[in-house]
């Protein structure tokens, strides 16, 4: 007969000691012990309501120093030849310059056009009415479209309706005014973190081991690197789209092509879906003008998608993150599901950041595990 013994570990006599001594005060002082149990629970509650609180300070926490990575590699490029502080606040004023530029530059020109909009709305709409495309459409359809359109049109020429949307007018006002100032503190912790962002590296190297430093650096280097060239090519991608949108709407036409090219500079800020929205939401406006401007543009966003796709993406983000295709798709739809447009916004660096990590810290690892490990019988 042969006789199998256990071997126990010092580790696992001493969990096993702990877990006993666990389960006998829980029987010996059972109010004790569920007692202790809701001061955890009510501690995590506690903590997750202040994080609650605080959950737009960290968001403008999180944009800002994604924001100052993708600054960080033009602070790096100037700093070839000048030293960081002057490369630091040559950063900072063309940012600040930049920020108030497009203050002074568009939101006067979107007020007078919007204005303009709102004076002009109930001639466009009987001009629209008036037109053979929608006597055509109307004809096809019924008296349907044709009630929903003339209520636009009763509405927009009624002025006590305008009392009536006074308060949400006030709510606009408020939301803009909380916009603009949600901007200025993420410009401000951004221009801060640009500057401190080697030091911070610095303390975040020293809470890991003396021995991993170096890796750790290393890796942090290599993520920070990822998101900032990420960060510069979106922002490129983005700002092509704004620029080619107001030339070419202002050309054929199109109503308030400042703000147009506002919302076709927002979309493409916004990975795979954000172009593609921001298309159909200015040719819908654009239909205000004339079937044919909605037409034209229509075509313009068409061609310009293509060339997106097939020209200025692969040249200007083929060097800022190495994410497949697939990856991309799934990590855009989760982070956009979880985070709506900020979320969406920061998922493809995030996955970029994940398959640094894998690559160079998960498969290292396993790659050295050549030998299964002992087991004891």
């Amino acid at each position: 007969m042969t006789v199998k013994t256990e071997l126990h570990t010092p580790v696992q006599d001493t969990a096993t000691q702990r877990s006993n001594a666990v389960t006998a005060y829980a029987r010996t002082n059972p109010f004790k012990f569920g007692l202790l149990g809701a001061l955890g629970v009510l501690v995590a509650l506690a903590i997750g309501g202040v994080i609650g609180q605080l959950a737009t300070v960290l968001v403008y926490i999180g944009v800002a120093v994604f924001l100052a990575l993708g600054l960080d590699p033009i602070v790096t490029f100037i700093e070839r030849r000048l030293p960081r502080p002057a490369a630091v606040t040559i950063v900072v004023a063309g940012v600040i310059l930049a920020f108030a530029g497009v203050i002074l530059a568009i939101i006067p020109l979107l007020v007078e056009q919007i204005s303009n909009l709102i004076k002009n709305g109930p001639q466009m709409v009987e001009d629209f009415m008036a037109s053979a495309w929608y006597k055509d459409v109307s004809g096809m359809f019924g008296s349907t479209i044709t009630d929903a359109v003339q209520g636009v049109l009763d509405f927009v020429q009624d002025p006590d309706n305008f009392l009536d949307i006074g308060g949400g007018v006030f709510a606009v006002g408020a939301g803009i005014a909380g916009g603009v100032t949600g901007v200025t503190i993420v410009l401000i912790l951004t221009l801060y973190f640009m500057a401190s962002l080697r030091s911070m590296k610095h303390v975040a190297a020293r809470f890991v081991p003396a021995y991993q430093r170096d890796t750790f650096s290393g890796l942090l280097e290599d993520v920070s690197g990822a998101v900032g060239r990420y960060v510069i090519g979106q922002a490129s991608l983005a700002l092509i789209n704004g620029i080619l949108s107001l030339i070419f709407l202002s050309i054929i036409g199109a109503p308030v092509p400042a703000l147009l090219a506002l919302i076709a500079f927002i979309g493409s800020l916004i990975p795979l879906v954000g172009t593609l929205t921001a298309s159909i939401i200015n040719a819908l406006i654009c239909l205000f003008a004339s079937p044919l401007t909605a037409l034209i543009a229509i075509i313009y966003y068409l061609v310009y998608m293509q060339i997106e796709a097939y020209v200025l993406s692969p040249r200007i983000m083929s060097r800022a993150v190495a994410v497949p295709g697939a990856l991309v798709v799934i990590a855009a739809v989760a982070g956009g599901t979880l985070g709506g447009i900020l979320g969406a916004l920061v998922a493809i660096p995030v996955a970029a950041s994940i398959i640094i990590i894998v690559q160079k810290v998960t498969f290292p690892a396993q790659d050295r595990k050549i030998v299964p490990p002992a087991t004891s019988h």
